[in-house]
């Protein structure tokens, strides 16, 4: 059995003194040697609660160090971490407690009151961050045992509806952990002097993975900020803090919204990276006339989650796309059938590799409809390779639909949309329709002091794609309903535009 050594406690011997995470609203370092320390305590603490080997605890906080510190201290004790969407109510998680069992539930200040509406539920222990150094304190700081884990071993689960609404718990291994280390250190060249910027909401593979646990193990420094904001990351960024930078689309879109734009200073970040979602081509472009390539990348919480990421040699060149396969990652695309399709030709996006979960806890059933028996996960997406190697997302397969015989991939239509100048954003669904089956519904978003007409839409997009392809209904709305990704979730879409008709 594959063995992976403790990250914290071989950083801590590597690089003692190296600050590891920066706190910027309090300015508060750790380096490698103190984390590992506080990680071994807490460790301890959460032993000393009665929590054993494969136990489950909870977390509700904000991006700060402590979730890091808990994290690693649950891969010492053996134990499963659940982060929770703080976003959500205590009726949604409190499903996820009772279908993981957990034992205990940490939470910040910030989160104080949705964890005692779960607490008042479900009867739970609450550990509040306020007693947290008090328990440090009362802990010692010797070694577990165990020097290095299983690969295998389940480190935490990411409970993850996508865009579906129905969660299922995504197992996080320790060797999922070590091959997305490789594939970010392969799409960007990560060294122990790179820095980045901790922002994305850690009940969410992209808050823990991109590009946080990567750039800790390469001894590199995590500045953090309890979530997105804009002012404080342009900020950083211009000071030249930063060294590397990951987002999904809704963050790029708010710096070119920002009244700081034009004039940010970009230079000092080497490399830039997207994900989540699409990231459309006016936005590309308007980063492009910073000096700045925004290499999109593709991956799932199931993949950990790094499959693709563009170079940024090729990001100008091939706009649209999402870059090769990194380096611990197999791919195929493949028909209805199963069979491999030919280069420029639409198939289904199939995924293997150290860095593909073992499936979804406690549900063998999802897992099994996921994973086939030679370990390839179907992604649902439909993708399409070059003749150069370099793989273009074209939409999920559930998103496609059929109008007067015709498939319509609803993200092309979207990237029509967005091109249009007062266009922010848009997403298309396929409706009933009595003569052709389906056809498209846009729901669209326009850009701040700009507006357009639905019939001059439809103009539009038809000087640009087939007629078949042109949305009939075309609805105009302030804003969307968001995963903790940045994706839009067509199902509330779905939902809401439902309810307008009934």
């Amino acid at each position: 059995m594959q063995r992976i050594a403790d990250f914290a406690r071989k950083r801590a011997e590597l690089s003692p003194h190296a600050v590891a995470f920066h706190e910027v609203e309090s300015g508060r370092q750790i380096t490698f040697g103190e984390f590992n320390e506080r990680a071994n305590r807490c460790a301890n603490a959460i032993r000393s609660q009665g929590v054993g080997p494969g136990d489950r605890i909870a977390i509700l906080c904000h991006n700060c160090a402590t979730f890091f510190e808990i994290l690693l201290a649950c891969a010492k004790a053996e134990v499963i971490l659940v982060p929770l969407n703080w976003r959500q109510t205590p009726a949604e998680l409190a499903p996820i407690l009772a279908d993981c069992s957990a034992k205990l539930l940490f939470h910040d200040d910030a989160t104080a009151g949705l964890a005692h509406g779960l607490a008042r539920a479900s009867g739970l222990p609450l550990i509040p961050f306020a007693r947290y150094e008090a328990l440090l304190a009362d802990s010692h700081a010797t070694v577990p045992p165990e020097s290095a884990w299983p690969a295998d071993r389940v480190w935490y689960l990411l409970y993850t509806s996508g865009t579906t609404g129905k969660p299922k718990a995504v197992i996080q291994t320790f060797g999922m952990a070590l091959a997305n280390y490789v594939n970010i250190q392969q799409a960007t060249s990560l060294i122990a002097t790179d820095s980045t910027l901790n922002f994305l909401p850690l009940f969410h593979t992209a808050g823990i993975n991109l590009h946080a646990l990567p750039v800790f193990i390469a001894g590199g420094v995590n500045h953090i900020i309890p979530k997105f904001d804009a002012d404080a990351a342009l900020r950083l960024i211009g000071d030249g803090n930063l060294t590397l930078f990951f987002g999904v689309p809704a963050i790029y879109q708010a710096f070119s919204l920002h009244a700081a734009f034009d004039k940010a200073d970009f230079s000092r970040v080497r490399h830039w990276g997207c994900g989540g979602a699409p990231l459309p081509e006016n936005l590309i472009r308007a980063f492009l006339k910073k000096g700045v390539r925004v290499c999109n990348g593709m991956g799932m919480t199931e993949t950990g989650p790094t499959v693709f990421l563009m170079d940024p040699e090729h990001a100008e060149k091939k706009i649209g796309s999402v870059g090769k396969p990194q380096l611990l990652a197999e791919v195929r695309l493949v028909d209805g059938k199963g069979n491999n399709v030919a280069d420029g030709e639409h198939g289904e996006l199939l995924f293997r590799g150290p860095n593909v979960t073992p499936g979804y806890f406690g549900n063998p059933e999802a897992t099994a409809a996921a994973i086939n028996g030679d370990g390839w996960l179907r992604s649902g997406d439909v993708g399409l390779r070059d003749a150069d190697g370099y793989y273009y997302i074209v939409d999920r397969i559930k998103d496609m639909y059929i109008s007067g015989g015709e498939n319509v991939y609803p993200a092309e239509v979207e990237a029509v949309l967005v091109s249009h100048p007062a266009v922010l954003e848009a997403a298309v669904l396929g409706v009933p329709d009595d003569k052709w089956g389906e056809v498209g519904h846009a729901v669209v978003s326009t850009r701040p002091g700009k507006s357009v007409e639905p019939d001059a839409l439809r103009a539009y997009t038809r000087e640009r794609l087939a007629a078949y392809k042109v949305p009939k209904h075309i609805t105009l709305i302030d804003d969307f309903p968001r995963t903790a990704a940045g994706k839009i979730q067509k199902h509330v879409l779905r939902t809401r535009i439902e309810e307008r008709k009934a």
